[in-house]
């Protein structure tokens, strides 16, 4: 009963005129974003987080939150009709989706992908109401050492997930890591790094740094690719949306796998809603009684991976609001929001802050319900947008940028800190270097170190402090296997070349 008086109160926060606005505002962006090749969630929440400074928290989060599920529907448009993704979770869409159009069934597809991410998205987000409720009470039990096991296990799972070469990732993280650490000591009040500078005393802003490694770097990768969109002659009208009984029977029970895959990877950290697709489709394409289909028009390989990238959206709260560790970069931005607004995710989060965390729950049913009247009739103006050149585009994102982080502090050098991080995260494209373990990095590092200290201030200065609690000896363990896990080939190979 309590969980449904709280969504109630819920309900009320977010059906005022105000947070319906900002929700609606939110989705409406979310779904332009993931219908504009080039731009993702990651690179949006960067552009907006200064402009959400100055709204109250509920409406701040409300806004992101609906920009991150809202590219997941707008996503499926572009794949569809153009082959083109939106967004990099609607990859597999591409397979069977615009197979599907190019046979004439655009609207069966663009209708199955909609229902779809809204089944998905709309449990996922009751699954978030309730293990939220309950992961808080597991983590009061959470002392300095298990968050510092905790997020030593996190760093671990992430170097196995990103999608490049592991090395690179680590050398990512511990990049981050050093950038998280600059500014004052936040136990003896020493200056770290900050070479006379007033501006890094506080340390690096996270907003100049993500608005330059996703926002300026997008751009100057998308200036660089001059990619050509080449959109359909064809746009289906609304009356052809709507799947017919045939694809709801080979849809059905997909969409349901696809919202249990996509709730469970979005938990992992490092999981989210890339992994939740590709997992998914993979998943049905084994399962199916015709597997050759897949490739060739198969609507379940449109019904999965399009709800799973949606149930993960919630899932990814999860962590974020009842531990304060982020499961991807997306929510790591969010974090970061929140941060800014000065609150702090963690075990207390929902006692602390009910009205916010409900508003946001209650929320996430509302913009699902306003993306499925939304997408369906807009596709036709959604796909036109597609026409605008990329060079109109690109100068209005950089204004917005250079405003936006100047708003944030008046100051100067932190747009020229964001312009630096634009050319380093081009850089970091252009060789592979991933920006999900540096952002992770960067959000984490000042929690880790300050866990670290606490926890060997109550030792003692002891390490075994780590291994005498069970949680935390548990993560520990973990983390130190999957951290040598790598290192076993190269053991192989000496110990062959010694002994052979």
């Amino acid at each position: 009963m309590d969980v449904l008086t709280n969504l109630y109160n819920g309900f009320l926060v977010v059906l005022t005129g105000q947070n319906l606005t900002y929700c609606f505002l939110g989705v409406l962006v979310g779904t332009l974003i993931g219908v504009l090749p080039g731009l993702g969630p990651a690179a949006t929440i960067a552009l907006l987080m200064p402009a959400t400074y100055h709204l109250n928290p509920t409406s701040g989060l409300i806004v992101l939150a609906g920009v991150v599920y809202g590219a997941m529907y707008g996503g499926s448009t572009t794949a569809i009709l153009v082959n083109i993704p939106g967004e990099t979770a609607s990859v597999m869409t591409c397979v069977d989706g615009h197979k599907m159009a190019l046979k004439g069934r655009a609207g069966a597809a663009l209708g199955i992908a909609a229902f779809g991410s809204f089944i998905g998205g709309t449990l996922s987000v009751l699954g978030l109401m309730i293990a939220s409720t309950i992961l808080g009470d597991v983590a009061l039990k959470f002392g300095p050492p298990e968050y510092f096991a905790l997020i030593f296990f996190c760093f671990s799972i992430l170097l196995y997930l990103s999608s490049g070469s592991i090395i690179k990732a680590a050398i990512m993280a511990v990049f981050g890591t050093f950038l998280g650490t600059m500014g004052m000591d936040m136990f003896t009040g020493d200056l770290r790094f900050t070479y006379g500078s007033l501006t890094l005393m506080d340390g690096i802003g996270l907003v100049p740094i993500v608005m330059g490694t996703f926002g300026i770097a997008e751009v100057l990768a998308n200036i660089e690719a001059e990619t050509e969109v080449t959109v359909m002659k064809q746009i289906p009208q609304l009356r052809h949306l709507l799947p017919n009984r045939q694809d709801w029977q080979e849809s059905i029970a997909p969409i349901f796998r696809g919202t249990f895959i996509g709730f469970l990877l979005g938990l992992l950290p490092g999981g989210g809603f890339v992994m939740a697709s590709f997992t998914s489709y993979a998943l049905e394409k084994r399962l199916s009684r015709h597997p050759e289909r897949f490739g060739n028009g198969a609507i379940a390989g449109v019904a999965g991976p399009e709800t799973a990238n949606n149930a993960a959206v919630a899932a990814n709260f999860i962590p974020l609001v009842s531990l304060g560790i982020p499961a991807n970069v997306v929510m790591a931005l969010i974090m970061g929001a929140l941060m800014m607004y000065g609150i702090k995710p963690g075990p207390m989060f929902i006692t602390e802050n009910p009205a916010l965390f409900w508003g946001v729950i209650a929320s996430m049913y509302v913009g699902n319900v306003m993306l499925l009247v939304l997408n369906l009739p807009l596709i036709g103006v959604w796909v036109r947008l597609l026409k605008v050149p990329y060079q109109i585009l690109f100068p209005f994102i950089l204004l917005f940028c250079v405003i936006g982080v100047y708003s944030l502090q008046n100051n100067l050098w932190e747009i020229i800190i964001m312009v630096v991080f634009g050319f380093l995260g081009y850089l970091m494209r252009k060789f592979a270097y991933e920006g999900a373990p540096f952002v992770f990095a960067v959000v984490l590092s000042p929690i880790m170190e300050s866990s670290l200290r606490k926890s060997l201030l109550m030792s003692e200065g002891s390490f075994g402090i780590f291994f005498t609690r069970p949680i935390s000896c548990s993560l520990m363990v973990l983390g130190t296997i999957l951290f040598s896990l790598p290192l076993l080939p190269f053991l192989k190979r000496k110990v062959f070349k010694d002994h052979f």
